[in-house]
């Protein structure tokens, strides 16, 4: 386990890496330190080969506010010190969607502006009932980041995203879940035994083949047909060479559940 201080804690158990947003005073919002941590934890699962999940979540009473306000004056000019949150920000979320191991998200209470973009760049969201979103940055007259305009969109069509970032209204986890901004909801007292067991469940799974899926959804919207059913022969070619591929065969014929190892 990492340094229980941090800003941003690591622990890998069966599997699993747990990465809980560690700023609970201010309900986790990211000054440029988190940022950084952010970044260099995203690095060090690169790194493990005994990581095949990945779960995000935030200590205390919320899972994540946005970014720091406090520091965005920091030294008296605003764009040198949200620069200094943005720039590993954005590469942690960068190195993220590289990565093949599914990314959960754990949401509860305050899920707001970066925090929520957060949220959108991780693959699968489960929340608790009491957990609340909004798209904040116009209620400080700025523009968001952490990569939601890109998902948003995606997600809940071009008009609805529109009036969640320019009303930046505040709306509850029953409406997120109708969206489709997430896919579980539960309750709040089961929310950590409900994502812990997901995460468990995808570690189990074929990991090479999960980061292809990842990759060929996220470049569906943007391919034609002709260029996407070139996409999925390969990636069906390549997951062919994969021991898991070898075990998913011989368990289906051999009407077993799979042992898959990642590999």
């Amino acid at each position: 386990m990492t340094d229980p201080s941090s800003s941003i804690l690591l622990t890998v158990e069966a599997g699993v890496a747990v990465l809980t947003l560690n700023r609970p005073g201010v309900l986790n919002a990211f000054d440029a330190a988190m940022a950084e941590t952010f970044l260099a934890r995203i690095e060090e699962i690169a790194a493990r080969r005994d990581v095949r999940a990945i779960l995000l979540k935030g200590a205390g009473r919320g899972f994540c506010a946005g970014g720091d306000v406090s520091q965005f004056t920091a030294g008296g000019d605003p764009e040198t010190a949200i620069e200094a949150i943005i720039t590993p920000l954005h590469a942690g979320l960068k190195r993220l969607d590289e990565l093949p191991q599914p990314a959960i998200a754990c949401l509860h209470g305050a899920v707001a502006g970066a925090g929520f973009s957060l949220a959108l760049a991780c693959d699968l969201a489960i929340a608790a009932e009491n957990a609340k979103f909004t798209l904040a940055y116009a209620r400080i007259g700025a523009t968001p980041d952490g990569s939601g305009t890109y998902h948003l969109p995606r997600i809940v069509g071009m008009k609805k995203a529109k009036e969640l970032a320019l009303l930046a209204e505040t709306i509850d986890a029953g409406e997120a879940l109708r969206l489709g901004l997430i896919n579980r909801l539960v309750p709040a007292e089961s929310l950590d035994a409900e994502a812990m067991a997901l995460a468990r469940k995808l570690a189990a799974g074929p990991t090479q083949a999960y980061g292809r899926i990842k990759a060929l959804l996220g470049a569906s919207l943007s391919n034609t047909l002709s260029a996407q059913l070139d996409a999925e022969r390969d990636a069906f070619h390549v997951s062919t060479r994969t021991a898991d591929f070898s075990e998913g065969v011989s368990a289906f014929l051999e009407k077993r559940p799979a042992r898959f190892t990642g590999r």
